[in-house]
């Protein structure tokens, strides 16, 4: 299969959604894939337009995702698509993860991975059974210096980790969208959908795979205040978490979406024996460095002396901004080009192979059933 782009299909991500189009850019960023086919919507009159504003072959845009995933495995190999991308809201993961799967086809998944725990577990199966491809499509992991920050703390720079502090407050949902004609705020409110949490699914798993990702440490327990803030909201819209690591670390995560005025302040602090780091994505080009007898220093994306890790994620000289779609897009790149390797009967490099999977999703799923059990629970601390 040398010489030829990866052919991706894509269930959801029809007109009106907000993710399917950043995972189309982020795909087609770097040139190695082309999106061939789609299922973008359960409206099949909604699909049918969506394909159509996509230029694609109208015998190429199917009414769902059984029809696309049955339909494109009976085509020749030289013309089925590589593999599917999931960006529909969470109760329609798992299926169609599912059914790509067991029909050989390799998965790009939208976080959280599955709507409850067991369906994690059953889809962590699969892919172990298949031996396929599944990437789980946590941003903030493609940064460069979130990369660079990972490298620093596995080095042994700062000394053994003591403390961490992750926090993502966002304030769009500070007041009652839900019942409007804001699909977002509509299905993320919604326990059908969502499953059992609102903020602490939809942005405290990303908190909390980022202090995972960074430190290299494990969560073993954790101790969580959850908090509905919103009157006549289903699910919770703030939170706290206490957390203790695997190499007796402790943490803080706090997430919330009702943090009036904040947009998508991520940021992360690592504190070891010797020293600290924090990354912030509101100015994602800057990694901080802080040492206990010395000055701190400022890294900076494309700068001199970064990882291979770094500078294979960066994308432009030093200097020029890079941002969210970057990030998205050096997920979609490792995981083309570690997937071009898997074809060509090649060993993918290191760095390639540098993208969250199915054992990420697995612990953002037991992550969410473990915050909510003890933000309900009386005796609060709950192990992992």
């Amino acid at each position: 299969m040398k010489n030829r782009k990866l052919r991706m299909g894509m269930v959801g991500g029809g007109q009106g959604a907000f993710i399917g189009a950043v995972h189309r850019i982020a795909a087609r960023m770097d040139g190695l894939i082309e999106l061939v086919c789609g299922a973008f919507s359960s409206d099949p009159a909604k699909s049918k337009a969506t394909g159509e504003s996509l230029f694609l072959p109208p015998d190429r845009v199917y009414g769902n995702f059984e029809e696309m995933i049955n339909r494109e495995a009976q085509l020749p190999a030289g013309e089925r698509m590589d593999f599917v991308s999931i960006v529909t809201p969470n109760h329609m993961h798992f299926a169609p993860a599912k059914a790509a799967l067991e029909k050989g086809f390799h998965v790009v998944l939208d976080k959280p991975m599955t709507f409850n725990l067991q369906e994690a577990q059953e889809l962590e199966k699969i892919v172990r059974q298949t031996g396929l491809l599944l990437c789980l499509t946590h941003t903030y992991t493609g940064y460069p210096m979130v990369k660079e920050a990972r490298q620093i703390v596995a080095s042994g720079r700062l000394g053994n980790i003591r403390k961490v502090y992750v926090e993502y407050p966002q304030g769009w949902l500070s007041e009652p969208l839900e019942g409007t004609d804001n699909k977002q705020a509509n299905w993320r409110t919604d326990p059908s959908k969502s499953g059992i949490a609102g903020c602490m699914g939809d942005i405290g798993t990303h908190a909390f795979n980022l202090a995972e990702y960074v430190t290299g440490l494990q969560v073993t327990r954790l101790c969580a205040q959850i908090n509905t803030v919103v009157p006549g909201r289903r699910l919770d819209d703030d939170g706290a978490v206490l957390l203790e690591f695997n190499n007796g670390a402790t943490g803080v995560l706090m997430a919330s979406q009702i943090a009036a005025g904040e947009e998508n302040c991520l940021k992360i602090r690592v504190y070891g024996e010797k020293g600290g780091l924090e990354w912030k994505q509101d100015e994602a080009n800057s990694l901080w460095l802080k040492w206990l007898h010395e000055p701190a220093q400022l890294l900076r994306t494309g700068g001199p002396g970064l990882s291979a890790l770094a500078q294979h994620n960066t994308r432009v000289p030093a200097g020029h901004p890079e941002g969210y779609l970057e990030a998205f897009a050096n997920l979609y790149r490792n995981f083309a080009l570690t997937l071009q390797a898997h074809l060509n009967g090649e060993k993918p490099r290191e760095e390639w192979l540098d993208f969250p999977g199915v054992e990420e999703g697995v612990r953002g799923m037991q992550f969410i059933e473990r915050v909510i059990a003890s933000g309900k629970s009386t005796e609060k601390w709950i192990e992992f």
